[in-house]
């Protein structure tokens, strides 16, 4: 027993001092590890980085500095940190397997942040799913129908495939198709469109407005109509324009043909 305690006595000191250096390099590693994760959001925030991702970044570069103050702390204990770090990084190694979807999700996410195919606000078709986008997360993008439903579409699936952005440019151009008999005068029906076209002050005069003969079609001679509007106006000026120029046509009497089939029933008599 004398002799535990002489050990103990003899050793205390050394203890204490590597008990105090290990203290003080994770007060001030830690420290250290916040203030450069805070010069590098600052950095990214005067680079016009998105808030997500700075927010992100600046969090990962403080856990990893903060891993390595920890391990510098225990290495100080005389602890073998080469051990340690061979199971740390077969822990991460397992987890980065278990979790590849979401990692996968991850990069997309980060891939959206930085090239910026779409924003808040805009409505597009991406991962088979069209809607107005709520919101860009790291993980997933969320997203509201034109009946007000709530999509939630994975990063991956959006950059995966092909992203129609239809809020990207300022105008859009509307493409309709009317069919006229082949029987109907095609100036008449042209200048009824474009009368209605004008008298739209929603569509645009440059660029210019086009009607034109687009096919000669088994039942119909086909026009298309081509104006342009501002992209916020598309769908009501595209509803108008169909019921305007089908109310015109009716009042001069030009026809607008549909599919039909005329069926001929014979009568064969029996055989006396």
């Amino acid at each position: 027993m004398e002799n535990i305690n002489t050990w103990i006595s003899e050793n205390a000191i050394d203890w204490g001092i590597q008990i105090a250096i290990a203290i003080a390099i994770f007060i001030v590693g830690k420290i250290v590890a916040r203030m450069i994760s805070n010069l590098v959001k600052t950095a990214m925030r005067k680079g016009g980085t998105d808030d997500i991702l700075v927010g992100f970044i600046g969090n990962i570069t403080y856990a990893v500095l903060l891993v390595a103050v920890i391990l510098a702390a225990v290495d100080s204990l005389g602890v073998n940190v080469t051990s340690l770090m061979a199971i740390l990084g077969a822990a991460g190694l397992a987890v980065g397997l278990a979790l590849k979807d979401s990692l996968g999700n991850f990069a997309a996410g980060v891939m959206i942040i930085i090239f910026r195919p779409f924003k808040i606000g805009d409505f597009i078709t991406a991962g088979g799913v069209s809607g107005v986008v709520d919101e860009i997360g790291l993980f997933a993008t969320l997203m509201h129908t034109g009946d007000n439903q709530r999509m939630i579409v994975p990063n991956s699936s959006i950059i995966g495939g092909n992203i129609t952005n239809t809020s990207a440019l300022p105008t859009r151009r509307v493409d309709l198709v009317f069919g006229i008999g082949y029987d109907d005068n095609i100036g008449q029906a042209r200048d009824i469109i474009m009368a209605v076209i004008e008298a739209d002050e929603r569509i645009l005069k440059d660029p210019a407005p086009a009607v034109a003969v687009g096919e000669l079609a088994d039942s119909s001679v086909n026009l298309n109509v081509r104006p342009w509007v501002n992209s916020g106006d598309y769908w009501p000026v595209r509803a108008d324009l169909l019921e305007n120029i089908k109310v015109k046509f009716d009042a001069a009497g030009i026809s607008i043909p549909y599919p039909q089939q005329d069926v001929y029933m014979h009568e064969v008599k029996a055989a006396s």
